[in-house]
């Protein structure tokens, strides 16, 4: 939904990067870790211990989450293939920024689709997330840093999940909206041109 409205005023093209927290089965909304496209994964060996989880129980979790992930793209896309975003400036859009976990992978994998230049965009986050994301963003654009960070849903008056129908339709009205953006235009058009815009789920 945050990622719509960012392609929507750079009329850029719009496309997702499916990317899927692994969450501590006794606590979901606790990431141990991430997983995205193409085999992308980041651990967090720290919060895997201190939860008591042996390596079964972390894999068990990262095989429904690769098949939650795979479905999701399929839904998402259907038969389309991805935008190309090799060479291209990519704003990599999160509706919140809190463990960090899901937007270094959607991070690794727009670098390893060849993304010449990755910025971060988040309307919140912690203090911290420009230095936690030094090395896999170029830049970092976020309008709140609370120095008290507890969760993303504060920041919002609804925090409702996107329905994977209201994905698709955000999907299809962009590509709508952008087709027919003449090549070397000037200003805004010339801009969206050059950056591929991504929304996190």
């Amino acid at each position: 939904m945050v990622a719509a409205e960012v392609a929507d005023a750079l009329s850029a093209p719009l496309d997702v990067i499916v990317v899927r927290k692994l969450g501590v089965p006794s606590q979901p909304e606790l990431a141990m870790g991430a997983i995205g496209e193409g085999g992308v994964k980041v651990i967090n060996s720290d919060t895997a211990e201190l939860t008591w989880l042996d390596p079964e129980g972390v894999a068990w979790v990262e095989q429904r989450e690769h098949e939650e992930l795979a479905r999701r793209a399929r839904c998402y896309r259907g038969d389309r293939p991805r935008i190309p975003i090799a060479g291209r400036a990519v704003v990599v859009v999160d509706d919140g920024i809190a463990t960090g976990s899901t937007i270094r992978v959607a991070c690794m994998v727009a670098r390893a689709a060849g993304a010449a230049r990755v910025v971060v965009a988040a309307p919140v986050a912690p203090a911290s997330i420009a230095v936690d994301l030094a090395g896999l963003a170029d830049q970092v654009v976020c309008a709140r840093t609370p120095d008290h960070f507890n969760a993303i849903g504060q920041w919002y008056h609804d925090f409702s999940p996107t329905s994977d129908e209201e994905v698709v339709e955000l999907l299809r009205k962009a590509r709508t909206n952008t087709s027919g953006a003449p090549k070397g235009a000037t200003g805004g058009a010339a801009q969206a041109a050059d950056l591929g815009t991504a929304l996190l789920e």
